[in-house]
C-alpha cells in the first residue's frame, strides 16, 4: 500500500459530463491505499481462505427483477462482446453488453474461459458486495470516491489525467485504454485488447498503477448526478465527504428496479474518445450494487 497524506484538492470537472460538475474544493485526511487494483492472484487468496461464493456465480432473486422472464435470472455477469454488424447504434450500449452465462472472476469471458495465465490482472466481474467482503477480510475498507480521486490525482491538482493535462504524451500511452472506432475496431496501440497487468504502466506521482483506465473501481460512496456546489468560504470546505443519500442513487429511468447504484471511478480499457472520455480522476459512474461486469474491479484502502 501506499501512504497519502492527504489535503485540499479540486474535486470533479466543469470540462467534460455534467455528472462531474461542479467542480468544487474538498479535503481528505491521510490514508492508505493499494498501490493497484486487487488482482486475481489476491482474490483467489480470499476465496480460498473463506469459501467466497461471488454475486455473479448466485442467480438473481426474481423478487428484485419484476416482469423478468424466468429463463432470464441465471447466473451471470455483464461481459463486452464487440458486435459482429460494422454499424452501430452508440446510444444502445446492448449492441456490445451481455449478461453471459457463466460469466464470473473466475470464467471472465464465460464457461470455456479462465484465469489461468491472469494472475496479475485485476480481479473483474465482481459487485460491490464481493469488493466490500474482501475489504473485510484484508482489514481494509473501500475508498470515498473523494478519496479516490484524491489519490488518483497523484498531486497534480485539475490535471485533466493522472499525469498532466496531455493524453499521450509524446506518443506515449500511459493506460490501458480502447484506440480505434469503439465498440467495432481496437487498434491495441497500447499493447491490450482486454485487460493488462496491474503494473503494465507507470504509476502516477504518488507511486499508485491504473488509477486511469483498465478497469472501473467500486467506491463506497452512494451515487449522485451531480456535486454540491463549492463552499462559500475556505472555513467550510467538506472534510472527508461521503457522498449522497442511498435513496437518491436509484435510477430513474427504472422506477419499478429499486436497486441503489454506488459510484465507479477510473475509466477503463473500454473507454475511447468517439464514446467515453472517462480516463480521468474527475470521471465518475453509476452502478448498481448487485451487478458485476467485465471491466469492473476495485482497490481498497486503511485510513490513518
Amino acid at each position: 500500500m501506499v501512504r497519502i497524506s492527504g489535503g485540499t484538492f479540486l474535486m470533479g470537472s466543469n470540462r467534460h459530463y455534467p455528472e462531474e460538475a461542479p467542480a468544487h474544493r474538498v479535503s481528505v485526511s491521510a490514508f492508505s491505499i493499494d498501490a493497484t487494483p486487487v488482482t486475481n492472484r489476491q482474490f483467489k487468496a480470499f476465496v480460498k481462505a473463506t469459501g467466497y461464493v461471488t454475486t455473479a456465480e448466485i442467480a438473481p432473486d426474481p423478487k428484485d427483477y419484476p416482469g423478468a422472464l424466468p429463463h432470464m435470472l441465471y447466473a451471470g455477469s455483464l461481459t463486452f462482446m464487440p458486435p459482429p454488424s460494422g454499424v452501430v447504434d452508440l446510444r444502445d450500449w446492448s449492441q456490445w453488453w451481455c449478461f453471459l452465462k457463466g460469466a464470473d472472476w473466475r470464467h471472465p469471458y464465460g464457461l470455456g474461459s479462465n484465469i489461468n495465465v491472469l494472475d496479475n490482472h485485476p480481479v473483474v466481474h465482481v459487485s460491490f458486495a464481493d469488493a466490500a467482503a474482501y475489504a473485510a477480510w484484508a482489514g481494509k475498507e473501500l475508498p470515498t470516491e473523494a478519496e479516490w480521486e484524491f489519490a488518483a490525482r497523484g498531486g497534480l491538482d485539475d490535471a485533466e489525467f493522472a499525469w498532466g493535462d496531455e493524453f499521450t504524451p509524446a506518443g506515449l500511452h500511459l493506460a490501458n485504454t480502447w484506440q480505434g472506432e469503439f465498440p467495432i475496431r481496437n487498434d491495441v496501440d497500447d499493447g491490450y485488447v482486454r485487460t493488462s497487468p496491474v503494473k503494465a504502466f507507470p504509476p502516477n506521482g504518488f507511486g499508485l498503477h491504473d488509477m486511469i483506465g483498465n478497469v472501473w473501481e467500486w467506491t463506497s460512496d452512494w451515487y449522485t448526478p451531480g456535486h454540491e456546489a463549492d463552499a462559500p468560504k475556505a472555513c467550510c470546505i467538506p472534510q472527508n465527504p461521503r457522498g449522497g443519500p442511498e435513496d437518491a442513487s436509484y435510477d430513474p429511468h427504472q422506477p419499478d428496479i429499486r436497486i441503489p447504484r454506488k459510484v465507479l471511478k477510473g475509466g477503463s480499457h473500454l473507454c475511447a474518445p468517439n464514446y467515453c472520455r472517462r480516463y480521468r480522476p474527475a470521471a465518475r459512474h453509476a452502478e448498481p450494487i448487485d451487478t458485476s461486469a467485465s471491466h469492473v474491479g476495485f482497490r481498497c484502502i486503511i485510513r490513518n
